[in-house]
């Protein structure tokens, strides 16, 4: 069972993407095509192998597939420059009927007398992953085995997180934008039911809510699709007792104090430094006068 499952969708995986190696992603239509080759299946995959292990009802393809999608287009906004600077051809996955709305060519949204007009396009991705937000909430409610729900709950947060950090963020297209470290430490430890699940997801969408600016031209659909997460996040009314994934609960650290007290250790590791350097001279007078005693005396008792 397990082999035939993987045997299927490795041969589907395969099929897609040598479809997809001369074949550019010109519409939406396409990248959720390209998407579906490379992580739809793999969800579709996921989901047979849960099945037929016994412990988990046969998910609908529609919602394995958004588990998939989810994930893949998250990873292709956010590797935006990474792909378009690939050596010795660029990687190109975001779709033309997007980015020509706003540029002439793909890479030059990496450029920053664009800025503008790539942060509105990046704005326009997001949204459109955020299509698949409630599939993958609907996916997740009706698993039952702890370790299935949390390998398939901590990468769709850490998703939702990412796509939060990356909306409006000019540094997609400068260098890479990724959850720090202590945050992924605290969705992978925090991670353990579905209401711990909604509370992220409902979170990380207050987030992208409050960087959302009226002024973008997707503005009114992104807030949309906010507002159906968080609806779902609160109809299932499991969001007691939790803690904030939002960061301005942690501390934001200045510079300031951290320069001054570097300015003062300079100064009193300068005054040691004199200081020490006084003591070594002035043992090695007394040094010096103590052989020129020690040569008068011999020159002394000798003549």
């Amino acid at each position: 069972m397990y082999q035939e499952a993987i045997e299927d969708i490795t041969k589907k995986m395969g099929e897609g993407m040598a479809k997809f190696v001369c074949k550019e992603v010109e519409t939406v239509d396409d990248y959720d095509e390209y998407c579906h080759y490379v992580a739809g299946l793999v969800g579709l995959g996921l989901s047979k192998l849960f099945h037929a292990s016994g412990d988990e009802d046969l998910a609908p393809d529609s919602l394995s597939n958004s588990m998939g999608l989810f994930l893949q287009k998250t990873n292709i906004i956010r590797d935006y420059l990474e792909d378009i600077n690939e050596i010795p051809k660029s990687r190109m996955f975001w779709p033309r009927q997007v980015w020509s709305k706003y540029i002439n060519k793909l890479e030059d949204l990496k450029y920053e007398e664009n800025s503008e007009e790539a942060v509105q396009c990046l704005n326009d991705m997001v949204t459109n992953a955020l299509t698949h937000v409630e599939d993958c909430l609907t996916y997740m409610s009706a698993l039952k085995d702890p370790s299935i729900f949390r390998f398939c709950a901590i990468p769709q947060i850490m998703a939702i997180g990412t796509l939060a950090l990356c909306y409006n963020n000019i540094e997609v297209f400068r260098g890479v934008v990724k959850m720090r470290r202590g945050l992924t430490a605290k969705v992978i430890h925090r991670t353990r039911t579905m209401a711990d699940v909604y509370g992220a997801f409902y979170d990380f969408s207050c987030m992208l809510k409050s960087k959302v600016h009226k002024n973008d031209p997707n503005a009114t659909k992104t807030l949309s699709r906010i507002e159906a997460t968080q609806k779902a996040c609160k109809d299932a009314g499991l969001q007691n007792k939790r803690k904030s994934y939002i960061l301005p609960s942690e501390p934001r650290y200045s510079f300031v104090p951290v320069i001054v007290l570097l300015i003062i250790l300079a100064i009193l590791l300068a005054h040691l430094f004199d200081g020490a350097l006084w003591d070594h001279k002035q043992s090695h007078r007394d040094c010096v006068d103590a052989d020129v005693r020690t040569e008068e005396l011999y020159f002394y008792v000798c003549s």
